[in-house]
């Protein structure tokens, strides 16, 4: 119970952390360092174990990274191209038609 609220509440302050405009290059740059530095949670001459939190780490910022770069081009493409407002008579009349367009006409469908 503790690990998990320990795990949950670090992913929740890095995530913020790295969010936020002021101190992303910082962030940053301590992750890049904590994976260079020979100083870790789990000291890495230990095989398996000791190499674990170093590629958590970079799994964590890689992630974080990715998420605001994916955000950052859905809102530049969501400038670039806004869809055009619709009315709700538009979307029903859309509805009609989809639904017309997909039903099959019993009586024109000749069977031999």
């Amino acid at each position: 119970m503790a690990k998990t609220f320990f795990i949950k509440s670090f992913l929740t302050w890095y995530r913020r952390l790295i969010r936020h405009s002021k101190y992303r290059w910082l962030v940053l740059l301590g992750t890049l360092a904590y994976v260079a530095t020979p100083i870790d949670l789990i000291p890495s001459f230990i095989p398996v174990i000791g190499w674990l939190d170093d590629g958590l780490v970079v799994t964590l910022a890689l992630t974080e990274v990715t998420q605001m770069l994916l955000e950052r081009r859905r809102r530049q493409a969501n400038l670039t191209n806004p869809e055009p407002k619709t009315s709700s008579m538009d979307s029903t009349q859309d509805d009609a038609v989809t639904a017309a367009v997909s039903a099959i006409d019993v009586d024109a469908v000749a069977l031999n």
